[in-house]
């Protein structure tokens, strides 16, 4: 899965000289967390709810409504902005996106090509999304989970069992982050399997591996 499939494509921006009280007015006028700011039609920054909400004056502060308003006025955005932001490609796969969101605690990241021209955004609710579309979660169907011997064919043995019960795949994933050495987890998702199948498919997956659980739709 590419970043480009994902991303929020022409995103809304502000540019450098952009008043901290403009900013705060897009923001909450159409529920955005996060901003790209541009500079001559270039990225050089990004700002975000935290860092207008760590600028503003705390709520005990004894200015006045007009001195209040006049410092955000003078108050611009590249006065607190984040400079040269982490970035991505819309060629690389939302996964390295999701991997540089955690290894640098940010939650949205802007998109540019090889120039740096500004393409997108792409955020952890993006993120979700295609980790719901590549579990298939949102088509329903019952899920296996098995603990499987690392070894060649296992995977295609309880394929083939499944497909005799008449079960139509969703997703197949596997990790062996979560297992012992040796062997690997493995997540099927299927659809189109009763519940006569699912009982058959318990006991005779139960039988050859080990079984970690069943989900059935509720």
């Amino acid at each position: 899965m590419l970043v480009k499939h994902w991303m929020t494509s022409d995103p809304v921006t502000i540019t450098d000289d952009t008043s901290m009280m403009k900013a705060i007015h897009l923001m909450k006028q159409n529920r955005f967390r996060r901003l790209p700011v541009l500079h001559d039609g270039a990225l050089v920054g990004i700002i975000t709810d935290r860092d207008l909400k760590e600028a503003s004056p705390s709520k005990a502060t004894t200015l006045d409504v007009h001195e209040l308003y006049y410092l955000l006025a003078e108050l611009h955005v590249r006065d607190i902005m984040t400079r040269n932001p982490i970035t991505v490609k819309p060629e690389d796969t939302v996964e390295r996106a999701a991997e540089l969101m955690l290894e640098h605690t940010v939650s949205g990241m802007p998109v540019v090509d090889d120039k740096g021209k500004l393409l997108g955004i792409i955020t952890q609710s993006d993120v979700f999304r295609a980790f719901m579309h590549i579990t298939g979660i949102q088509q329903g169907g019952v899920q296996f989970a098995l603990r499987l011997e690392d070894k060649p064919g296992l995977i295609k043995e309880v394929v083939d069992l499944l497909r005799d019960k008449g079960a139509r795949f969703v997703s197949l994933l596997s990790s062996y982050t979560t297992s012992q050495e040796g062997y690997r987890d493995v997540y099927i998702r299927v659809k189109n399997l009763s519940p006569e199948g699912v009982a058959a498919a318990r006991k005779e997956l139960g039988d050859r591996h080990e079984l970690l659980y069943i989900i059935e739709p509720d």
